[in-house]
């Protein structure tokens, strides 16, 4: 069915779509906060960039959206996932957020419930801890394991499973610690999870940014073993965290889980694989240069050279013959941007507390 002519009424006023567009083309707010510059490795690809255009020139998302996002960008999303599952995931399975961190608010809020409890790794997004605590939603940590690539300590997450726990959370890519889940980590990981009853939110935000010998495999591929919430975003790996575009993802093909954009479609169907390329040569590039730079410095060390997403997690040898009144990760942090005007994000904020302060 064609679909029909806009409503003149839903046609906005060609200077607000001017100012959109000119706001669009800048890149100024594809970040977190508007910068000024325009550096290239910032800067998404021109595919995205014009579907947007074309979807907002168009007048025909104007209107108030279905709740859980346009039909046609669940679709995309879908057809996006079903190239890496051996079922198919359809738009019933998809459901549109402002951005990964309503994704992440939206999962907590339908698990909180009197007593309940989720598992999250003790390195995460900040933003798990800050939504359960608002909803009363208890967590309890479990480790990875740097000695093991950060793999999941099995063992220890399932010691602080109950009849309470609901659910786990992993990350892969990891953040911040740069790893990828290997395909048998996974299936342990989904063994575990069936054995304890609880489903696996999967965290891939950094999907395909991975530049080491391990490839990505996402956690649905077991989802007719134990249900699987994916988590995803247009964020990272179009390079555009200031569009706010997430979404969650049922992988659930034996409907366990039932009994108990616009723009979207052109942006994941036609942006060009030399795109993600780049970013990829770029942050394997930084990568090399940054675990080379660490090994020249005798009170740092890098226990894994990462494989994927977009950081570096670095162990400060609390030596005080090489580090001078340092005694934690903040202390050495602070000092770092003071003395030499490097940033660095202290692994105390990265949820490492029970690592004596040695990580950033």
């Amino acid at each position: 069915m064609a679909t029909p002519p806009p409503f003149p009424a839903f046609c906005t006023a060609t200077v607000a779509e001017d100012a959109v567009v000119h706001a669009l083309r800048s890149a100024n707010y594809n970040c977190y906060s508007p910068t000024t510059g325009d550096l290239p490795a910032r800067r998404t690809a021109t595919v995205a960039e014009d579907a947007v255009v074309d979807a907002l020139r168009s007048a025909n998302h104007n209107c108030y959206s279905p709740a859980v996002g346009v039909l046609p960008a669940r679709r995309a999303i879908a057809d996006n996932l079903n190239c890496d599952l051996p079922y198919k995931v359809s738009t019933d399975d998809v459901y549109l957020t402002a951005g990964g961190k309503q994704a992440i608010e939206v999962i907590l809020a339908v698990l909180a419930r009197p007593g309940a409890n989720i598992l999250l790794p003790r390195t995460s997004d900040p933003f798990y801890e800050d939504f359960a605590s608002h909803l009363n939603l208890e967590f309890r940590h479990f480790d990875l394991l740097p000695e093991k690539n950060w793999e999941v300590d099995l063992d220890a997450m399932e010691a602080l499973a109950d009849e309470n726990t609901l659910a786990m959370v992993i990350i892969n890519p990891g953040n911040p610690c740069g790893n990828v889940f290997t395909y048998q980590h996974l299936q342990k990981i989904a063994v575990t999870a069936r054995k304890l009853g609880i489903m696996v939110i999967s965290d891939e935000v950094y999907e395909n940014i991975t530049f080491g010998t391990t490839p990505y495999v996402r956690m649905g591929v077991f989802g007719p073993m134990v249900p699987v919430l994916t988590l995803g975003s247009l964020s990272k790996r179009w390079i555009v965290p200031g569009w706010r575009l997430g979404w969650l993802v049922t992988c659930d093909p034996n409907g366990i889980l039932q009994k108990l954009g616009g723009a979207v479609p052109q942006i994941l169907e036609n942006t060009k694989e030399d795109f993600f390329s780049k970013i990829i040569c770029i942050l394997g590039e930084a990568v090399d240069i940054c675990c080379n730079r660490i090994e020249e410095i005798p009170c740092l060390t890098c226990p894994k050279k990462p494989e994927g997403s977009m950081f570096v997690m670095v162990e400060v040898k609390l030596n005080p013959s090489l580090l001078e009144n340092i005694n934690d990760d903040m202390e050495f942090s602070l000092k770092l941007a003071k003395e030499e005007s490097v940033i660095v994000l202290p692994a105390f904020s990265a949820i490492l507390k029970a690592n004596n302060g040695k990580w950033a």
